[in-house]
């Protein structure tokens, strides 16, 4: 009787640190993810999900830690909303208007947008998913497709790494909270339910 163990993650984060202009924005941060798993990073704007997500696609390294090797990395697909068809990242836009699509772009809501983008992203089909704020702008049947299609990817052994501050259902995700980098100013409010008066 052999006894197995159990499969090595693909994803693994040990105590990574990372540090934008001088200042620190990720702190000692461990993760773990299989192939068919999803990470969702909670946080509030400017807690360092994008950082993060950056890292793992190999856009930035870690001013301290262990991130993927480079073969994860490239295995990998950012999708960060809107920036590649708004012209701002990667030449979506010429090559929409080389194949004659150019003003159709141009005439789509930003939910109509960030749907051609998930198109993109399953007709790339890579086995790490990189989504960035990927239910921004989409309604509710948006989401729930969106919902969708990532347990579709997760069911074939994909990976899928979230980082929102809006609700996604994502059945057995690990969430991970990142704090706020800039933390609220104490109101009156606050003062009073601190000292419960």
């Amino acid at each position: 009787m052999s006894l197995r163990k159990p499969p090595l993650p693909r994803l693994l984060l040990n105590n990574i640190s990372c540090m934008r202009n001088a200042q620190q924005i990720l702190r000692h941060v461990n993760a773990t993810v299989h192939d068919g798993g999803a990470l969702v990073l909670m946080g509030t704007n400017g807690s360092g999900k994008t950082t993060f997500l950056r890292m793992l696609a190999g856009f930035s390294k870690p001013s301290a830690g262990q991130t993927p090797s480079k073969r994860s990395s490239q295995s990998s697909t950012m999708f960060s909303g809107l920036k590649s068809l708004e012209g701002k990242m990667g030449n979506s836009l010429p090559a929409l208007e080389l194949m004659g699509l150019g003003r159709l772009a141009k005439e789509l809501s930003m939910g109509q947008r960030k749907r051609l983008q998930l198109a993109r992203l399953l007709a790339i089909d890579r086995p790490i998913w990189l989504l960035d704020e990927p239910s921004v702008a989409l309604d509710a049947d948006g989401v729930k497709l969106l919902e969708y299609i990532i347990a579709e990817h997760r069911k074939k052994g994909g990976m899928v790494i979230v980082a929102t501050h809006l609700p996604i259902e994502i059945e057995d995700a690990t969430y991970l909270g990142l704090p706020p980098r800039f933390p609220r100013r104490m109101t009156s409010i606050d003062m009073l339910d601190r000292f419960n008066i």
